[in-house]
This record gives structure tokens, sequence and C-alpha cells, in this order.
């Protein structure tokens, strides 16, 4: 019988004792073992901040964002192997695919992210600055920085690939050590999975660690560096969560617990409606995907009480022709749930459920299966309910079936179904179908609170939608109340949950330093040459160009607008323009003032500056009036590599000013710029 393992202090440890069995989903035989007994767990969290968290420090946002790029390369080519373990859990090929290849490509957006929207620095700076004094050389500006210490991960047991990755990819990127806790009736694949990671090499030493089995007192051991991103029941989430180490030492935790999700269809839909068919459709394949076990499926289907029928009947039909068996059998559209306890568990739910709502569908005790043994293996029928007089009957908010099963619920106004929809007491993820945008809106408007996601289906959206039960990792995974209170991934924004945000207070200078970004009226130096005559290498942030000034000629406004077509009334009219408030006569064009920059600040000749690719922030704070001499700022703000392409990006900040030192125009451009570095290409 194999047992599974786990990975402590760089180690793969094989309990002696203390053995639980895991079992096939679908046949019921016992397949594994799983113990964490001998685990020294206060050294594991010890190797992690030693070994990982230094050197997942070290690295830039940019190297960890490349790091989990090729983790997923790696993992992608080795997918047919988890594929196979899969299967156990009682997932077909869809269910696996959302799972495996959902959870790889989790590593690939925050990859991309990573590179797009974080600095190749280790400090990310949150926000502009603030002036805190009538001095430009005392000011403030929020940073964010790596915990110094672990995070420790309890995910759930429907997703035992995407669970892990949707938790690990932020983190790492954060540069934060993790601790995997998987769940363990699907560990087996989450441990084929690890080894995978740990083959690799691509990671730290110490960067993740592995607890196959119970996490004994592991959570006595954290402090306030530490994080814990949880997933799972509501009742074990909230136990974890005011464990007394937690509380006593602010451990940061993050849960996305099971809840009552609902599906709202909007009273303009009618049955010919494109919308009411995206609507059954959806709602079947909630509560078919995984056999219904997502913690964003739809448990709650409300829609008008003239429509209960017409909807019922068409699920109905529509679940009829869902096949139950052996996942890997031709034909099979729904697998098993994922243990024998968990059948049992949802039966005990449905018959809670139907003492307030009426079957409408399936048989929670009998099922007909294809090449599968129905008794041995974890099968369940889908189950439809109805609840007749869903806002006196609380309980049907309140009690979930882990698995197939969703409750219809009528209702009269848009009011009635913004109320039923509140009365999950906070959701993961609502949807609402419907082709009137006044009608979504107003559902939006009321629910919205409730929930951590909603996703607006019609006929414009359907096509490219991924529905509602996926979450993705660009946005936010987690809801209010019920939901944990938590969110997950959420992009830049689950990564920050494993960041120290600190207000930083002194001089722009020391500040820049810290930030490796100019800000505010930092000290400024020269180059030895022209900037845009230097190699990325040789760029420091700082260093400035100051022009000659130009003067602005009534000639350079009207040549600009017979060249560009822009004849607003401000440039070519005196008597209109002084009646305008904000000027005392013509002006010059603002985008003139930003090409006259550029003639005065670019190097024309060839060099490392390869191109100029975008201009950020423009402002114009004051007036241009022929005769006015403009001078041009030109500074280096940031450098972020391209590793692999022999360039790095560079953003300059430009100011330009007028005779009377009056900022009239600042903003920043984006440059490319040669390494001269010989192995810069071979990263």
């Amino acid at each position: 019988m194999y047992k599974l393992q786990s990975f402590a202090k760089g180690q793969w440890h094989k309990a002696t004792d203390g053995f639980r069995p895991c079992f096939n989903a679908i046949t019921g035989e016992k397949i594994s073992e799983i113990s964490s007994a001998g685990l020294d767990f206060s050294g594991m969290l010890d190797y992690a901040k030693d070994k990982g968290g230094k050197s997942l420090r070290e690295m830039t946002f940019h190297e960890r964002a490349l790091m989990l790029k090729e983790l997923a390369l790696y993992l992608l080519e080795r997918k047919a192997e988890f594929y196979k373990l899969s299967y156990l859990t009682g997932a077909t090929k869809l269910d696996s695919w959302i799972d495996i290849e959902g959870g790889i490509g989790t590593l690939f957006v925050y990859s991309g992210k990573g590179r797009r929207e974080l600095p190749d620095h280790t400090v990310y700076v949150d926000g502009n600055l603030e002036m805190l004094s009538a001095s430009d050389q005392f000011i403030g500006q929020h940073i964010c920085t790596s915990l110094q210490g672990a995070a420790l991960h309890i995910n759930a047991f429907n997703f035992p690939c995407w669970g892990m990755l949707e938790k690990l990819a932020p983190t790492l990127l954060a540069g934060v050590p993790a601790i995997v806790k998987p769940a363990s009736n699907t560990a087996f694949l989450t441990e084929k999975m690890f080894h995978a990671m740990v083959e690799s090499n691509i990671l730290p030493e110490g960067a993740i660690q592995l607890v196959c089995g119970s996490t004994g007192d592991l959570l006595s051991q954290l402090d306030c560096q530490d994080a814990v991103a949880f997933t799972g029941s509501a009742t074990t989430g909230q136990y974890l969560k005011s464990f007394k180490n937690i509380t006593e030492n602010s451990v940061r935790f993050t849960m996305e617990a099971d809840s009552l999700n609902c599906s709202i269809l909007t009273p303009d839909t009618t049955v010919d409606s494109p919308e009411f068919d995206f609507y059954v459709k959806e709602v079947v394949r909630e509560m078919t995907v995984k056999c219904g076990q997502k913690c964003t499926a739809i448990r709650r289907a409300i829609v008008p009480r003239e429509l209960i029928t017409p909807v019922a009947d068409a699920i109905s039909q529509r679940l009829a022709r869902i096949t139950i068996g052996d996942p890997q059998a031709e034909g099979v559209k729904m697998g098993s749930l994922a243990s024998e306890d968990q059948r049992t568990e949802v039966r005990e739910r449905v018959q809670e459920l139907s003492k307030y709502a009426q079957l409408v569908y399936g048989d929670p005790n009998n099922v007909e299966t294809i090449e599968s043994d129905a008794i041995a293996g974890a099968f369940i029928n889908p189950i439809l309910l109805a609840c007749e007089n869903p806002l006196q009957s609380p309980e049907v908010h309140d009690i979930e079936a882990f698995g197939p099963v969703s409750t219809l619920m009528p209702y009269d106004t848009l009011e009635e179904a913004a109320q039923l929809a509140n009365m999950g007491q906070g959701s993961l993820v609502g949807s609402v179908f419907g082709y009137d945008d006044d009608c979504v809106s107003e559902l939006v408007m009321k629910t919205a609170s409730y929930h951590g996601r909603m996703v607006l289906i019609n006929r414009d959206s359907a096509k490219y939608s991924t529905g509602h039960g996926s979450p993705l990792p660009h946005m936010t995974h987690g809801g209010p109340g019920r939901a944990g209170g938590g969110e997950e991934m959420g992009g830049i924004r689950g990564v920050m949950h494993y960041m120290q945000r600190t207000a930083l207070q002194g001089s722009p200078t020391t500040i820049s330093k810290i930030c490796q970004k100019y800000i505010g009226n930092a000290k400024q130096t020269s180059a030895p040459q022209h900037p845009f005559r230097l190699h990325f290498e040789e760029l420091e942030i700082g260093q400035t160009l100051i022009t000659q000034p130009r003067t602005i000629t009534l000639d350079d406004i009207e040549e600009f607008s017979d060249l560009s077509g822009d004849k607003f009334y401000a440039h070519m009219d005196e008597k209109s323009a002084s009646e305008n408030p904000f000027f005392d006569g013509r002006v010059a064009h603002g985008y003139f003032i930003v090409s006259m920059a550029a003639g005065l600040f670019v190097e024309p000749n060839p060099g490392p500056v390869l191109a100029n690719y975008g201009v950020d922030d423009l402002r114009f704070t004051e007036p241009v009036y022929p005769g006015d001499d403009l001078t041009v700022r030109l500074t280096c703000k940031q450098k972020s590599y391209r590793r692999g392409k022999g360039y790095g990006e560079v953003r300059w900040d430009i100011a330009i000013s007028n005779q009377d030192d009056e900022v009239v125009a600042q903003y920043d451009i984006l440059t490319m710029v040669a390494s001269n570095i010989e192995d810069f290409c071979d990263d």
C-alpha cells in the first residue's frame, strides 16, 4: 500500500504510524494511506524562513515571475501524469482539465501580471507620494515589502491541483515561502504534482514544503510575519480563524469558505429568450461539473414565479441526459463525489432540505451508472429541489449540500429576488441572466455587497463568458459573511496579502533610493553624456538632462494647427480665448508642447534607445502663451529588465517649465533601451 509522503526541510518524509486510508472514489478501493506523524513543524517553519524566505526576497518581482512561468511550462509537459491520478478522485476529463490545466494557467497569469504590473525590484511602490510639509523635501510614500515569515495553505479536497497552485502563485510572487496542506481525501494527486515541482529544481530551496496529513501543532507556531490561506467549510474555517495563537499574534488569515451561491433569472426573460436557455444550461453545468463539488456552484436558482415550472422542466430534461459512471468510460458526463463520506453527507443535507423544499428531479439514494459499481463508488444523482415560499423558509438559504444539488426559488418582484439572494448571508459568487440592463443594474446594486463576485450573462456575453462558477486569477475569489470575508487571487491584489504596507516619511532622495524610483524632487545627478547615449546598465536613477529653452511663437501655434487639423478656438481666436475663464488669450496646443519637448530632449542619432512606446500620466498644468520660454527636464525615473530580450524598459520623468519656473506640463515617457551586457540575452 502506497504511503503518501510529506516534503519537509528539503527532504521527503515517510511517516511510520498514525495512517488513515485514501480511497478510489470510483471503486471504493483503498489506494493509499496518509499521515504526518513525526514531522518537525517548528523546524519546517524555521527552514521556510531561513532558506526559502531569504532566497525569494533576494529575487526581484520579475525574477519570481519568470520562475513561475518556468514552473508552469514544466508542469504542463507532465500533465498526462496528473490526469491518470485525477480520475481516481471521481473527476471527468473536463473536471480534471479545470483542476490541472486551470491551476497551471494561474501560474502563467501571475507570471505575466508580475512582469507587467510590478517593478523589477523587491519593493512595490503603492500609490502616489504625499506632500507632508510646506517644503518639498519632506514627503510620504507607501511601500509594500515581503513578509519575513511563511504562508500556510490549507486546501480543500475538490481541487487538489488548482487549489494548491492558485495560492502558490501570488505567494511566491510576493517573495514568501509556503507550506501546503492538502485535504487528505485527494492528497495523492497533490503529492504527485508536488513531486514534479520538487524534481524541477526551479524553486529555491525552502520555497515550498508539503504536509500530507494533520498540521499537528503548526498553527501554534505561527507569528505576525506568517499568513494562513484556508479553503473549506465555514465551520472549519471559523474554528481555525479563532485559534488562540492566530488571534494573539494577528496572523493574517484569508478564508474562502463554501457558500450558498445564487443565480437570478430576470423578469424580462421568456421561454423563447436566449437568456432562458443560457440559464438552464448554466444551472445544469454547475450541478454536474466536478459532481457539484465546487465552492462556487449554484445552490439557489432564483427565477420569476411564472417561469418556475418551465425552468424546472427544462433543467430536468437536461439532467436526464447526464450519464453517470466511471469518468474514463465513453459517454460519461458526470463522475462521482470524492468519497463515500462525502456522499453520506450530501444525502443527509438533501434530507434536511427536503423538509422545506419539494424534490423535482433525482433520487439521492439510487443511481444508475456506466461501467462502475454504483454502491461501491461514491456516485449520486443530480438533485433538483423547489421551495415554494423561500422568503418564509430561511433554512434553504442555510443548508448546503456540497454536491450536485440545487434548489429552485420563485420571486414576484426584483426587490424579492435581491432579498432572496442576500439571504445566503454572504456568497462567493452570484450571477444574473437577463437582457434588460435596468433590471440587471438594479439587482447588482441591491446584492453586490453580499457577493465577492458577480457574473452578468446575456446574449451578448454568453459566448465569451467563462461561466458562473469559474474563479479567474485576474479577479478576486472570496466573499463576505458566510463565504469567509477574505479574498484570494485578484491579480496583484492577491500578492499584497503576503506583503506589508509601510508608510515612509522622509526626504525624496532617501525614499527614491529605497524604492529605486525617482520620486518627488529628489536630488538629480548629471549623466556623463546625453542619457539617450547610455546603455541600460549605465543609466542610473535620478540622472537628469536639462535642455536649452525654446520660445513659443504664434507661428508655432498656427503651423501646428494646420498640420494637426486641431483648430479649437482657444488656439486660433484671440477674442474667444480671452473670454475663457482659464486663459488670457490664445494658447499653444498641449500636444504641440509635448512634441516640442521631444525636439528639445531627444538625441537624434542611432544609439541605445530603441523605441518610445508610451506616455503615462500626462497633465497640462499651466497654459502656454506666445512668447513663453520653455525648458525641459528629462530624468531617469525607473528601470526594468526584459530578461532574454537584450533590452530593458526605462521610464523617464518629463517636466516642462516656463520662464517663471512654473511647470506647464508633466508626464512619463517609456522607452526600450539596449543592454550592453553580453549574457543579458542568455537569461
